[in-house]
């Protein structure tokens, strides 16, 4: 094993071993995690019921047409809850999620919604508007919020990543930003977080206050993935 990584530096023969090794050690964290990456547009599914590739976990969930393409969308169901897809494989460590996202307010009444990584247990990104602030939870509790307006009737970005930082710490970052716009270099928002599993699916997330539908297009989700056995 060893002299399959060390090939590739055979042209430096007058490097001494533990140098050799720290350069390998400072080539593996430059790179980062080896993530696999799946993509979700839902134009190439037919309208109605959601493909294998969505789950539902709760919620009234199927594909729409939208401003003349589809996407997911989280309908206002018979009863209020907060309505939960996931999507792709689980994760075997880091893990990000990017997704365009439509919602609508009705009278004073506005909706709550958002991504999510690490499964239903993980780290959720909301745009809470009645609060007017963007959100980091960990299950069920908020980890950190920042102030947030957002805009009604307009495509919104929001991206969630989760990665590792030294030892066991971990490090949340999202962003939102409008969906014409470049994304900004720096995150809207972040927090800590120590030993994480980081198991799980990604997936999408809305509250439909309102009793207007929220929509979910062109999905980006990258996972560190388990090792091939």
């Amino acid at each position: 094993m060893l002299e399959r990584f060390l090939s590739p530096f055979q042209s430096y023969p007058s490097m001494k071993l533990p140098a050799l090794l720290s350069l390998l050690a400072f080539t593996s964290l430059a790179t980062g995690a080896d993530l696999q990456t799946l993509t979700f547009n839902a134009d190439t599914w037919a309208e109605g019921e959601v493909p294998k590739e969505v789950f539902i976990v709760e919620g009234k969930i199927q594909i729409a047409a939208k401003d003349g393409n589809k996407a997911i969308s989280i309908d206002p169901g018979a009863e209020l809850t907060d309505a939960c897809a996931q999507v792709g494989t689980s994760a075997a460590g880091e893990s990000s999620i990017e997704a365009r996202v439509f919602a609508s307010k009705r009278a004073r009444s506005v909706p709550k919604f958002g991504v999510s990584v690490h499964g239903m247990s993980g780290h959720r990104l909301l745009v809470n508007a009645a609060k007017k602030q963007l959100e980091i939870f960990k299950s069920d509790a908020v980890v950190a919020s920042v102030p947030f307006t957002w805009t009604n009737d307009a495509w919104l970005k929001l991206k969630l990543e989760v990665k590792r930082g030294e030892g066991d710490a971990w490090l949340v970052t999202g962003k939102a930003w409008p969906a014409d716009a470049a994304e900004p270099a720096e995150p809207t928002i972040k927090a800590d977080a120590k030993g994480l599993k980081g198991q799980g699916k990604a997936g999408v997330w809305g509250t439909p206050y309102s009793q207007t539908p929220i929509y979910f297009d062109d999905i980006t989700v990258k996972i560190e993935a388990a090792p091939a056995t």
